[in-house]
C-alpha cells in the first residue's frame, strides 16, 4: 500500500482505502512464495478472506517475495497476524527487503517486526 501521509499504528487497511488515504497496489506486482502447500498459495495470500491464508511447505525462512514491474514507492506495509487462531503458526519476526534486483535487497527499518495481530508499519530505507 502507498499512502501521501504517515499510517496511524493498528490503523483498519481497508477503511483507509475506502477513504482515499492509502491505496492498494499489490496487484500491480507479482507475488512468489518459497514453497506452499497446494491450495494455501498466493491466491490464497492476497484473496482479502480472513478465513484463507498461504501456509508454507517447506524449511525455513519462509519468503514472500513481491516485485513490480518498475520502482514503485511503498510507504505502509500491511500485514495480518492472527495469533490466538493460529498461534504456532504467526511468525515472530518478519523482515523487510527492499532493491532493484534479487541481489542487491537491503533490509529497511524497522528491520524486524514482533507481530502479535495486525500489523500496519511505516517503511523507511535504512541508511
Amino acid at each position: 500500500m502507498t499512502t501521501p501521509n504517515k499510517t496511524p499504528p493498528g490503523a483498519d487497511p481497508k477503511q483507509l482505502e475506502r477513504t482515499g488515504t492509502v491505496r492498494e497496489i499489490g496487484s500491480q506486482a507479482v507475488w512468489s512464495l518459497s514453497s506452499c502447500k497446494p491450495g494455501f498459495g498466493v491466491d490464497q495470500l492476497r484473496d482479502d478472506n480472513l478465513e484463507t491464508y498461504w501456509q508454507s511447505d517447506g524449511s525455513q525462512p519462509h519468503l514472500v517475495n513481491i516485485q513490480f514491474r518498475r520502482k514503485t514507492t511503498v510507504k505502509t506495509l500491511c500485514i495480518y497476524a492472527d495469533y490466538k487462531s493460529d498461534e504456532s503458526y504467526t511468525p515472530s519476526k518478519i523482515s523487510v527487503r527492499v532493491g532493484n534486483n534479487f541481489h542487491n535487497l537491503q533490509e529497511i527499518r524497522p528491520p524486524v517486526l514482533h507481530v502479535v495481530s495486525e500489523e500496519s508499519m511505516n517503511l523507511q530505507v535504512s541508511e
